[in-house]
C-alpha cells in the first residue's frame, strides 16, 4: 500500500494514520525525548498493518518516505530503507494487545535516569498518573534489537501502558498515536517532578487506603475504567 490515496481531482491525500504519526515524530523530537536518530514510532492501520519510522533517521526531520508499512511478522510491504532494529517491541505490543494501536520508544531525559539509576518507578505519589498510567514496571536490562526486549517486557505487558527500559529508555502503548504520545510525554513529567523532590528529600506516597479509595471511585467519578494491578511496582 501506498502511503498516499488518491482523492478524486483532489490529488494525493495522506493516510490518517501515516499523517499523524510524522506529527508525533516532529513533537517527541522537539519535546526533546529523542535525540539524532534515536527512537522508533508505529501506528497500526485499519487493514491491521504497521507503519513505522525506519531506521537511522531524525524524528525531527520525518516525511512520509521515511514511514515503512510492515506486516505482523516484520516483513516489508511497502516503503524503502531499513526497518526500526526495535520493530519486536511494536509487533510484541501490537500481538498481545488488541487495545493498542500505537507504540511510541524514545529516551527521554528524566524518564531514562530512572532507567539507569533505579530499580522501581513509584504510582503511588500522584493521583492523576496513578489513574492514567497505572503500574510503571521497570523492566530488566535486555539488549537492544534482540528478543531479549520483548521477554523483559512479557512479564508486564497486559497491564501496563508505560514500560521503563533498564539502562535503556521508554515505551508507551496507546489507544492511538495522540494518546501513546501523551502517556510518554506524562512519564516524563512525572519523572522530572520526583526528580526535583529528590533534593527536597523525596516525593512522599499517597497512602494504601486513600489509594484504594481513589479507584473506587475511578469510574464513576473520572471515566476511568482501569484495568491494570495498582499494587505493582511501587
Amino acid at each position: 500500500m501506498d502511503k498516499y490515496e488518491t482523492n478524486g481531482t483532489a490529488g494525493k491525500k495522506m493516510i490518517p494514520e501515516v499523517d499523524g504519526l510524522i506529527e508525533i515524530c516532529h513533537k517527541v523530537y522537539d519535546k526533546g525525548f529523542v535525540s539524532a536518530y534515536d527512537g522508533n514510532l508505529s501506528v497500526r492501520s485499519s487493514a491491521g498493518t504497521i507503519y513505522i519510522t525506519r531506521s537511522a533517521v531524525c524524528k525531527g526531520e520525518i516525511t512520509a518516505d521515511d514511514i515503512i508499512e510492515i506486516d505482523m511478522s516484520g516483513g516489508i510491504i511497502s516503503g524503502k530503507g531499513k526497518v526500526s532494529t526495535e520493530n519486536k517491541i511494536h509487533l510484541f505490543a501490537y500481538a498481545k494487545r488488541a487495545d493498542v494501536n500505537a507504540v511510541i520508544h524514545c529516551h527521554p531525559v528524566y524518564a531514562t535516569a530512572f532507567a539507569s539509576a533505579r530499580d522501581a518507578f513509584p504510582s503511588n505519589i500522584f493521583p492523576e498518573v496513578l489513574l492514567t498510567l497505572g503500574s510503571i514496571p521497570v523492566c530488566r536490562y535486555a539488549t537492544p534489537s534482540t528478543s531479549q526486549m520483548t521477554e523483559s517486557l512479557e512479564p508486564y505487558i497486559k497491564n501496563s501502558w508505560v514500560y521503563i527500559l533498564k539502562n535503556h529508555g521508554a515505551v508507551a502503548l496507546g489507544t492511538n498515536i495522540n494518546d501513546a504520545y501523551f502517556k510518554m510525554e506524562k512519564l516524563e513529567h512525572t519523572a522530572k517532578i520526583l526528580t526535583a523532590a529528590s533534593l527536597l528529600g523525596g516525593a512522599r506516597p499517597i497512602a494504601d487506603d486513600k489509594i484504594l479509595e481513589l479507584l473506587n471511585i475511578s469510574e464513576e467519578v473520572y471515566g476511568i475504567k482501569l484495568n491494570n494491578d495498582p499494587e505493582g511496582d511501587r
